[in-house]
């Protein structure tokens, strides 16, 4: 082989390392970027898909419009103060601050307390509304005349009996997602998952009242027959 010939083999061997190294070092900047970038989404949004409230499970859902709209008329006809419990992104608060009602928010993600806060003073509200970073457990209702939960199954049984135990007579309970396990709903809006349901205090509290005035008529009958 000719001088020529091994010096020209030479540089393509050369040309190829060389391109190897390149493709080699463009792979992990490609790699790097990608981590960074998902490292980055994580570290913004892992926050607020969080469980919200630490007790139950309860991620982070956005209302839908149609949701928040279905909880606007029925409360058409109410106002006064207003609690969502697991306020998440603040929508539902703020929605009903523009309605007329002074409303409050309560929600364990700090993010999502804040970034509502944020939100209700870019939209002027700011005023009308509050949030807090709380667990739903240690707060008390008994102040609200309306309540509005976006819940899930696992909780409701015990959210009914502590906003029985709390809530005034006046009150008036919305669910969405989800209905309360025992009470009867005094009126149904919507279908589907933008369905809520609107439970009075009024009914649930006389209702509870009727079949514990039962029970101890039952019970006071019993042990006389069995004297």
């Amino acid at each position: 082989m000719s001088g020529l010939g091994v010096e020209f083999e030479k540089s393509a061997v050369q040309g190829e390392t060389s391109g190897s190294s390149v493709k080699k070092r463009v792979g992990v900047i490609v790699t790097c970027a990608l981590g960074g970038s998902l490292v980055a989404l994580y570290a913004i949004s892992g926050p607020f898909i969080a469980p919200a409230l630490r007790k139950i499970c309860l991620p982070f859902v956005p209302a839908t419009n149609t949701q928040v709209n279905n909880v606007l008329r029925v409360l058409q006809s109410r106002s006064g103060t207003l609690v969502d419990i697991g306020s998440g992104d603040g929508r539902i608060v703020i929605a009903a601050a523009r309605e007329g009602f002074r409303s409050v928010g309560f929600e364990l993600n700090p993010w999502l307390v804040w970034y509502s806060r944020y939100k209700a003073w870019r939209q002027g509200v700011h005023r009308h509304t509050s949030f807090y970073i709380s667990d739903l457990w240690k707060v008390s209702f008994s102040q609200y005349s309306n309540v509005v939960i976006f819940g899930v199954p696992q909780m409701m049984e015990q959210l009914e009996t502590k906003l029985q135990r709390e809530l005034q007579s006046s009150a008036r309970v919305v669910a969405c997602r989800f209905p309360f396990p025992t009470w009867t709903p005094d009126h149904v809006t919507g279908e589907g998952i933008d369905t809520v349901w609107v439970y009075d205090a009024k009914t649930f509290k006389s209702h509870t009242t009727t079949t514990t005035t039962t029970t101890k008529l039952l019970n006071n009958s019993e042990d006389k027959n069995c004297r």
